[in-house]
């Protein structure tokens, strides 16, 4: 699968949370489906874990500018939730 082709697509037909703040509230409140956590996020709770609430963690291996990139915006993105994939298979990814 093309990790930035289904993120860009999750982006455009699903619902997504981007940033630290609204993806820990996301994950706490179980809505979630899929965290996605850049090597250099701040946060050492999200870093370190597999699963945050219900939602699996997957450890993108990149810097937040790269996820940024990846994810086709103009700036980085340390952490995102997946709400709703959308037409993406991006909850396919192996945590």
């Amino acid at each position: 699968m093309d990790l930035a082709h289904a993120l860009k697509v999750a982006l455009e037909t699903g619902k997504v949370r981007v940033g630290l703040t609204e993806t820990l509230a996301a994950a706490k409140a179980n809505k979630a489906r899929l965290v996605i956590v850049s090597r250099t996020c701040p946060d050492p709770k999200l870093t370190g874990e597999r699963q945050i609430g219900k939602a699996p963690v997957y450890h993108y291996d990149g810097t937040a500018v790269d996820l940024g990139q990846a994810c086709g915006r103009p700036y980085p993105i340390s952490a995102m939730a997946i709400l709703d994939p959308g037409s993406s298979a991006i909850l396919s990814l192996e945590t």
